[in-house]
């Protein structure tokens, strides 16, 4: 038996969401310091009462929630534990709706099998920030535990039924047949985002909707490949929508008849559309995210923040600025009112009250037509870790007056460089947060403007690596 005091503290390190790694490296002595570390955080900021821990649907995953769920009690906490694995953003809901001291997540989100992870989640159930995961990296240790007549109470709980009822009264749809189909990837979506869409009126036909600890031998990523079977099923069958949820189904990807996989910026400006027919509010998005959602706020006198990529600081300016709707390119957006943080699930039920209302093909069909065609795309270029913020800094000095034939109208840097050219095209540079890689962006008004901005972008960045 691995002794924890023996356990190497080093290979932990909190990232944008918490911390993923491969099961050679996430065991359950590092689990446990994990959880001592969040335990006394929370103490030293007078948190008391209960910390709801939830898994997804990994083989290994209860078995973490288990270590956790051990560390927290022999801390004094009580605990909170779902009856099944549990999609994370119903877990956040719940942290906030029932006033918890936050809450523990084991997950690798959309990684494959061979990994696992675990996000912290703080009591209004948005995402940790850096002043939360910088503690817990100071705080990591083994475990201490008080006299056993001190330790915390453990209960498990049915935390999807009450979330269903929330999310049908939120929502307020009646779908009316609607036929979906959806894609839970094996996920944890599985018996909840189906069943939220079924009890919301839709007719669902169900795809990958069986747990499977190896998601069909894949990475449980809402991509457009993984969607190859959902875009065949929308398109060959009676399906008005397809909704694809990733691992922990706090992600969404949408499909169409048209379309197929609907790209999710095109899917975001469809949203937030049609949420301003019975609202107002600004929209916040990442920096690498399209500013077709910009055009939509414009036309509704509404503003748009932008910020830097992680879904955390979406949902800090979402508070800072009492905003409508927030996301990003990568299929996380989130709706403040319910949660400040993302949610696939409830977000299928607002595509689907969307598609039922007007079809989403129509809506984008629209947009383009009154707010002109727009495309992104991205590369990546090699850099070591230990590069990249040299490289960022000979940039800083290397930036040009015009990039691709067109000159450069402004700079914003909340995340790398995002360089804005006079025709209102635009390229991002900014460092990988999981790869040693720089990432390329691009935004223009066709494919092949992309790609000249891209290779602009290579050109301009390679040298200095």
């Amino acid at each position: 038996m691995t002794n924890d005091a023996d356990v190497d503290a080093g290979a932990i390190a909190f990232g944008t969401d918490g911390w993923r790694a491969t099961l050679d490296v996430f065991t359950k002595p590092r689990v446990r310091m994990v959880g001592q570390a969040v335990a006394t955080t929370l103490q030293e900021r007078d948190a008391t009462g209960t910390v709801a821990i939830g898994y997804d649907a990994r083989e290994t995953s209860p078995g973490f929630a288990d270590e956790l769920a051990h560390v927290l009690r022999a801390n004094g906490f009580d605990v909170l534990l779902p009856d099944r694995d549990t999609p994370t953003p119903i877990v956040a809901w719940t942290v906030k709706d029932r006033d918890l001291a936050g809450a523990l997540q084991i997950t690798a989100s959309h990684n494959p099998p061979e990994y696992n992870g675990v996000k912290f989640i703080p009591g209004d159930g948005a995402p940790a920030l850096p002043d939360w995961t910088a503690a817990f990296e100071e705080n990591l240790a083994v475990l201490d535990p008080l006299p056993e007549d001190e330790w915390g109470e453990r209960t498990e709980e049915d935390l999807i039924g009450p979330y269903q009822e929330h999310a049908l009264e939120f929502v307020d749809t009646d779908l009316d047949g609607l036929p979906v189909a959806y894609d839970a990837l094996y996920g944890s979506g599985r018996g909840v985002t189906d069943e939220l869409l079924e009890a919301g009126g839709a007719d669902v036909t169900r795809l990958n909707c069986v747990q499977d600890p190896d998601f069909g031998g894949g990475s449980p990523e809402p991509s457009a490949e993984n969607a190859e079977g959902l875009v065949e099923e929308v398109s060959h069958g009676d399906a008005a929508l397809g909704i694809i949820n990733d691992g922990d189904a706090d992600r969404i990807g949408v499909v169409t008849p048209d379309r197929g996989y609907l790209d999710p910026n095109l899917f975001f400006a469809a949203m937030y559309d049609f949420l301003l027919e019975d609202g107002t509010g600004d929209v916040v998005r990442t920096v690498s995210t399209s500013s077709i959602v910009d055009r939509v706020a414009e036309a509704h006198g509404q503003n748009v923040h932008e910020v830097a990529v992680g879904f955390k600081w979406v949902a800090e300016a979402m508070a800072d600025h009492d905003a409508l709707f927030g996301g990003e390119e990568s299929g996380g957006f989130g709706l403040p009112d319910h949660l400040r943080n993302k949610d696939g699930v409830l977000v299928a039920l607002v595509a689907a009250a969307a598609e039922h209302e007007e079809s989403l093909d129509a809506r984008v069909d629209r947009l383009l037509d009154e707010h002109g065609e727009i495309h992104q795309s991205r590369i990546s270029v090699d850099c070591p870790d230990d590069r990249k913020e040299p490289v960022l800094e000979d940039l800083e000095v290397a930036l040009p007056e015009t990039l691709a034939g067109v000159a450069v109208d402004g700079i914003n840097t909340v995340d790398g460089f995002k360089i804005r050219l006079e025709d209102g095209t635009w390229v991002l540079v900014r460092p990988s947060g999981t790869e040693p890689k720089l990432r390329v962006y691009a935004e223009a008004s066709s494919e092949a403007r992309v790609e000249e901005l891209l290779e602009a972008g290579r050109d301009l960045v390679e040298p200095l690596v």
